[in-house]
């Protein structure tokens, strides 16, 4: 898992009850809808819900190794874990924008940069290089403990806020906002993200469908179309696809002229591996200019603690 520190934002999520299948259409135009305990309330409802284009054995298949004995999470993730967690968010959008193709390609984008992310995987694995993520649920060897001056998220005694997750959080400010965000005393139990798969899941979430700052795109909005460019983000070569997600999610740790081209093409690759898994085919990718974000002027430049 990579040691290098992101800055998320995250919302206040709602409650998600069991409720039967209502769905409707007026008009042309469609109700909210509601699908089980699933997907509630929504017009986003009103399509597949997840777990009915990605089951538990394409799950299995995404992450075949990850309860290998050399697993550092062995039997910590797991997809009812994953689909509990995705109740909150589909609502919103999540896995459940645009038709079956484009809801497909979002569960296979977000699990890549999670799959890239939690990986122990190598050039000669056994499985393949792409076959080990969520191998870990932790930081293995943090360097620090990230705790920063916060007047409103202060470390607490004895805390240490390493990245934990599915998309690794650190610094105690992250896990004052995440905990907000999830009403879980994550700043002074950082270490629930490593003991609770479903709040692991619900944090990566929360990334991915959450602009990191105001007047910016999420990863979600980027890549399911939600996102027009400014006049700005073109000439920084900024266009949506799964490039772009990655800039957002990393900034300058991986794309832009000081960023690391074998990260971002290992993310990319991820991508491209589970798209043939969920049975898109990675031809429906797009172009490479679109999956890369190697020449993109970076949104957030790093700082010093972030």
């Amino acid at each position: 898992m990579s040691s290098r520190p992101r800055k998320v934002l995250v919302m206040a999520i709602v409650a998600v009850v069991a409720a039967a299948s209502i769905c409707g259409n007026v008009n042309g135009e469609k109700e909210e809808c509601t699908k089980g305990s699933e997907c509630k309330k929504s017009i986003y409802c009103c399509n597949m819900t997840i777990s009915e284009f990605f089951d538990a054995d394409q799950f299995d298949n995404f992450f075949p190794k990850r309860n290998s004995p050399i697993a550092q999470a062995v039997g910590f993730w797991d997809y009812q874990s994953f689909i509990t967690a995705s109740s909150l968010f589909q609502p919103l959008g999540f896995g459940t924008t645009g038709g079956k193709d484009m809801q497909m390609k979002e569960v296979a984008a977000f699990l890549a940069h999670v799959g890239s992310q939690t990986s122990c995987g190598y050039a000669a694995a056994p499985g393949g290089p792409y076959a080990w993520g969520l191998c870990y649920s932790h930081e293995m060897s943090p360097s620090q403990s990230y705790c920063a001056s916060s007047y409103i998220y202060p470390c607490a005694p004895g805390a240490e806020y390493y990245g934990r997750g599915a998309l690794p959080v650190y610094w105690n400010y992250n896990y004052g906002m995440i905990g907000n965000g999830l009403k879980v005393d994550l700043l002074n139990h950082p270490e629930y993200l490593e003991q609770n798969a479903t709040i692991a899941f619900q944090a990566a979430m929360w990334t991915w469908m959450n602009s990191v700052k105001k007047k910016q795109p999420s990863a979600h909005q980027i890549f399911v179309g939600k996102w027009k460019p400014t006049k700005n983000d073109t000439l920084s070569n900024r266009v949506p696809g799964f490039g772009t997600t990655m800039n957002i999610l990393y900034a300058d740790q991986v794309c832009g002229q000081y960023g690391n081209m074998e990260s971002m093409n290992n993310i990319i690759n991820f991508y491209l591996n589970y798209l043939d898994l969920i049975g898109i085919g990675q031809d429906q990718a797009g172009p490479y200019q679109n999956l890369s974000c190697a020449q993109q002027e970076v949104f957030n430049p790093s700082t010093s603690s972030s």
